[in-house]
């Protein structure tokens, strides 16, 4: 399962993760990253040319995956930001209070088993005032479509490397203590069960 996980499964979702849809996606909302910023769930790097260098001071990437971590590499090594990858998962984040400007996650929050303590630390390491900028794919408003993507998470989960196409994610936003400020919603194109999108932005809850 390891070479499936590390050598196979990273290729899968750089193909799935790097399509037109999904590149338009993380084009709406990367270039509003600023400062320091901590991108958790880094994957392949697939948002690293989106990012405008002349606000972004530099970037954490927590990625745990040794093989999406290699296939980021080249993407890293043509960009002008500094880019630091830390190899643990989201619920470890090992930085400051207080230490950054903004939090980005994109097609990650689907993958995290902990969300909400993965979400608790995000919060924690944003300065006051900072932002966490958000796009992810997950639960569907039309019945018929929500009913298919319960009945599929299971075994999609188990080939995916954990990913879980129903998650409410405005809703795992508030529990983890943030307050939702922009929250735009669409089926971008592809399979309806896989491609609701939410993005937006959030702010850590007084």
């Amino acid at each position: 399962m390891k070479f499936y996980e590390e050598r196979v499964l990273p290729h899968i979702i750089n193909k799935l993760c790097s399509s037109s849809p999904n590149q338009k996606q993380r084009q709406k909302i990367v270039p509003l990253a600023e400062g320091r910023v901590l991108e958790v769930g880094f994957g392949s790097g697939l948002n690293v040319p989106f990012y405008d260098a002349s606000k972004v001071e530099m970037i954490w990437g927590l990625e745990p995956s040794e093989g999406m971590r290699v296939k980021a590499r080249p993407l890293i090594e043509a960009s002008d930001i500094d880019v630091e990858l830390i190899d643990l998962p989201g619920e470890e984040i090992p930085l400051d209070t207080n230490s950054v400007d903004t939090v980005l996650v994109t097609y990650a929050l689907c993958t995290i088993p902990d969300v909400v303590t993965a979400l608790d630390g995000m919060r924690r390491v944003l300065k006051p005032g900072g932002r966490l900028l958000f796009c992810e794919h997950g639960k569907a408003p039309d019945e018929d479509v929500l009913r298919w993507q319960n009945r599929i998470n299971p075994t999609w989960r188990k080939f995916s490397g954990g990913c879980n196409v129903n998650r409410d994610i405005p809703a795992l936003l508030e529990a983890g203590g943030f307050k939702v400020e922009t929250d735009e919603r669409m089926y971008i194109p592809g399979l309806r069960v896989l491609c609701y999108n939410y993005w937006g932005a959030a702010v850590a809850r007084n």
